[in-house]
Order: structure tokens, then C-alpha cells, then sequence
């Protein structure tokens, strides 16, 4: 009956109810006005007070933002950007367009993906929108607005990964953030150089990023900046510092990283933190065989990536629960959830990480006999970290190219040897210990079956010696007994 009447109601009165309720809102219900504002913005909308309503829709979106509500917040920002484009523009509207704009990246990032097409557009309307302000003569209140339009090109190009776009990417960042004379911009750059160093390979430089970026954090100035960059910096930079430290060789400093980011991420209570967190952190106990811990975490994220409407994440939770099926015995398991994750994943434009996810499938898939299916993900691998770039786990997808000849019907050992050879190379350019570490077992046990006991225990026992740490993870006790069998 009420949406019949209201119905009936012609235009012009209809508008002057809105606005009588937005008055009386705002005149008696105070509380009400300053806690709902997309109530009032709605109210403000219908009576075409436009100016006004873009302006609530704006504040709705950043509380949403600030809450986590990630569909609701790009929604209410959508709603204000459309409301500023129906006015005739001045200063001051241009300005909280901008702010506006750049404010929808962020729940984009989560509700989309960071590559995805929504967002990938939100990123260049917001550049284009300060590129026109600035030939205006009309520089941006606040500087860190450029400064997310540019982590949002970064991002895009990371999480599709483009390991060249990505560096120089980094480095432009760094540059302008170096003119800033603040601390964010500079933490924020060597994030990002720190990702884009890390994920084509380059270890040690992505260390010393981290480390720098980690130095210039404090918490009470750069928590907030969550709501500017997806997650907070720290989170992020502790996150995957923990995949730089186990590749290098230290898996107890990376598990240190690890629960330390997720600590801190559960402390700010911001879902797309706790998201990135519960994602990521997970890798170093995975590396390192603690599958309960890796289980829990993804049953989590899996939980909070429902709740908060996020498709990146899921598919991301979807992949690693099926890796760690593939880990644990459940082939079959592994390929549904794996195939799963990774066209979802896909279907938002990014392509990080799949090298080593179709590592995992392919192992998968090799432990059922099917060794066809096996190579075809070997070689989707592969090209992928040549047309990418993103060789941070070449080592490893040579080394398990290695393992699948040696589970064909026909075993090639010679083809094998090659695989490890390539993979023991790959390793030591980037000095990844952990990756040489396994490719080393992997060619003692070739070595060893073929008899040459004397070669597996020569080419093992200097990698397994120079590890300072990690004595009670998987890798360094299978190594340890390998080398006690070798000496038999």
C-alpha cells in the first residue's frame, strides 16, 4: 500500500516530501542525519537537492569504506560521482569529484579485483581527472591523491603481472615520492619495488625494499592509509617480506614475518587487510609442511571473502585450499578446487601467482596418471613466466617439471636431469636457498637410484650446510635424512 501510494504521487510534490524529510532529518533527528548519511543522501537525491546528496553520498561511502562495507562503499561513492556529473562544474565540485573518484578505487580493488576492468577504469578516470585539474592550475589539496591513482596503475599491472611495466612502474613512484618530503610516499614505493623485485626474481633487492619500507612505518600516521592503498602497508610489506625470507633461505625469520602481519591485521580489524593477510602469511607455514595452520587460515579467508562479497579473494582461498589438497594426497580434490579458483581468478584480469599455482595442478594431476594434463600445465607455467617475467618460482616449476618426467610411464632421467640442472641454475642466479635446496634432493634421489651416491651426497651437502635455521621444517628434515641414507 505504501509503494502504491507513493507512486501516485506526481513529481513536484513527491520532491517536496524528500525534502521535507531530509529538513526535518537534519533538524530533529541529528544523530540519525550524522550516522546514516546514505539515508539522507537518498532523501536529498529524490528531492534533487543534487549538490547536497553528492556530497552524503560521499560521506556514506568513505564510512562505508572505513567499516569494511566494501559493496556498499562503491556503490554510495558510484552514487555521489553521478550525482557531481549532472552539475555544472566549479573548483571546489572538480575537487570532490577527484576525492570521490579516488576514494571508488579501493572497494573496487576488493569487490572486483585489482585488474579487473571496473577497476582498471576507475584508476584512469581519476588520472585523467587530475591531469585536467592540474592544466586548470588547480593542484590537488591533498598530494597522496596522485599517489593512489599511481599505486592503482602499479597494482593493476602487478596483479596482471607485467614484470617490466611493474619496475618502471616502481621506479616512477620512487622518484616523485622522493620530491614529496613526507614519509608515506617513499614506504608506500618501496613496497611496491619491493613486490616488483621480489616477483621477478630479484631476492636480495626485494629484502632491502622491505626492509626500508618497514623503517619508515609508524602506526598511528599510516594505519589510516589503508583506506587509500587496500590494505595497510605494513600488513602488506611483512606479508610478503615472509615469501622473500623463505626463498632466501631463512623459513624461521619468515614465519616471524608471517604471524607477526596477520597479528597486526586481526589488531586494526580491516577486513581487506585481514583478507590480504589471510592470504598471503599462509605461504611460509605451506613452504614449510605446517598444513594446519595454512588450513585454518584459509577456511578464514574463505569465511570473510563470502561476508564481504569479494571474488579476488575467494578464488584466491579456492586456489589454496586446492594446493593444499595437492599437497596432502587428495589429487582428485585438488584439481576441482584448483581449475576452480584459477577461472574465477582469471575472470578478474589477474594472472599473479599462476605460474606456481599450475605447478601445484600439475602435480596433481601426475599422481592421477594423467601425465598429458600434467605437461600442459607445465607448459601454461612456463610460458607464462616468460611472457611475464614473473620468475620468483621458475626454480620450482622446472624442478616439478622434473618429477612429472620421472612419474611417466616411460621415465626419461636424462630429460629429468635437465629440468633439475635448469632448476639448480635458476636458484643459485637468485640465490633462492630454499628452491635450491629441493632441486639439489630432487637430482640426489636421481643420482642416487642411478647409483652415484658418492655425486648426490657431493651436490646436496653443501646446500643442506649452508642453512642456519629451519631445522624443524620439512624440507631441511627430508634433507637431512637424505643425506644420513646417502652416507649408508
Amino acid at each position: 500500500m505504501q509503494d502504491a501510494a507513493y507512486g501516485t504521487l506526481l513529481r513536484e510534490p513527491r520532491r517536496e516530501l524528500h525534502a521535507r524529510i531530509a529538513e526535518t532529518l537534519e533538524s530533529q533527528f541529528g544523530e540519525i542525519a550524522e550516522n546514516r548519511p546514505e539515508l539522507l543522501a537518498r532523501h536529498c537525491t529524490e528531492a534533487r537537492l543534487i549538490a547536497k546528496a553528492a556530497g552524503l553520498w560521499g560521506k556514506a561511502g568513505q564510512r562505508s569504506l572505513a567499516r569494511s562495507a566494501l559493496v556498499e562503499a562503491a556503490e554510495q561513492l558510484a552514487r555521489g560521482l553521478d550525482q557531481i556529473a549532472t552539475l555544472q562544474s566549479t573548483p571546489a565540485l572538480r575537487r570532490e569529484q577527484i576525492r570521490l573518484q579516488v576514494a571508488l578505487i579501493t572497494p573496487l580493488i576488493h569487490v572486483k579485483g585489482y585488474a579487473a576492468p571496473e577497476t582498471k577504469a576507475a584508476v584512469e578516470r581519476a588520472g585523467l581527472l587530475i591531469e585536467e585539474a592540474q592544466a586548470r592550475g588547480e593542484p590537488t589539496e591533498d598530494p597522496l591523491l596522485l599517489f593512489s591513482v599511481l599505486y592503482g596503475f602499479w597494482v593493476a599491472n602487478f596483479v596482471a603481472f607485467n614484470g617490466d611495466i611493474c619496475r618502471d612502474l616502481g621506479r616512477r613512484f620512487l622518484a616523485l615520492a622522493a620530491k614529496d618530503g613526507t614519509a608515506a610516499p617513499p614506504m608506500i614505493g618501496r613496497y611496491i619495488m619491493g613486490n616488483s623485485s621480489l616477483f621477478t626474481g630479484n631476492l636480495i633487492e626485494a629484502r632491502a625494499h622491505y626492509d626500508r619500507a618497514v623503517t619508515l612505518y609508524a602506526a598511528g600516521e599510516h594505519r589510516p592509509l589503508a583506506m587509500r592503498f587496500g590494505q595497510d602497508v605494513r600488513v602488506a610489506v611483512l606479508s610478503f617480506r615472509s615469501w622473500a625470507l623463505w626463498l632466501l633461505g631463512y623459513p624461521d625469520a619468515a614465519l616471524v614475518d608471517a604471524n607477526q602481519a596477520l597479528r597486526d591485521a586481526r589488531e586494526i580489524d580491516h577486513a581487506a587487510t585481514l583478507m590480504f593477510a589471510l592470504a598471503l602469511t599462509p605461504q611460509a607455514h605451506f613452504l614449510s609442511a605446517d598444513y594446519a595452520t595454512v588450513r585454518a587460515a584459509n577456511e578464514k579467508l574463505l569465511a570473510v571473502a563470502h561476508d564481504k562479497n569479494a571474488p579476488y579473494w575467494k578464488a584466491v582461498g579456492t586456489v589454496l585450499k586446492g594446493n593444499l589438497f595437492a599437497a596432502t594426497g587428495r589429487s582428485s580434490d585438488a584439481i576441482q578446487e584448483i581449475t576452480s579458483g584459477l577461472t574465477v581468478f582469471r575472470s578478474t584480469g589477474a594472472t599473479l601467482y599462476v605460474p606456481s599455482w599450475l605447478s601445484y595442478l600439475a602435480r596433481a594431476h601426475a599422481d592421477l596418471g594423467k601425465i598429458d594434463d600434467a605437461w600442459r600445465c607445465i607448459g601454461e607455467a612456463t610460458a607464462a613466466i616468460e611472457t611475464t617475467k614473473q620468475r620468483w618460482c621458475e626454480a620450482e616449476v622446472n624442478r616439478v617439471a622434473g618429477e612429472v618426467t620421472l612419474t611417466s610411464s616411460q621415465p626419461d632421467a636424462a630429460k629429468a636431469q635437465e629440468y633439475f640442472e635448469r632448476a639448480l641454475a635458476v636458484a643459485r642466479q637468485q640465490q633462492a636457498k630454499s628452491w635450491e635446496l629441493r632441486a639439489a634432493m630432487s637430482m640426489a634421489r636421481l643420482w642416487r637410484d642411478q647409483g652415484k651416491c658418492s655425486e648426490a651426497r657431493d651436490l646436496l651437502t653443501p646446500v643442506y650446510n649452508w642453512f642456519t635455521e629451519g631445522f624443524d621444517t620439512c624440507d631441511l628434515k627430508e634433507a637431512k635424512s637424505l643425506l644420513g641414507a646417502l652416507a649408508s
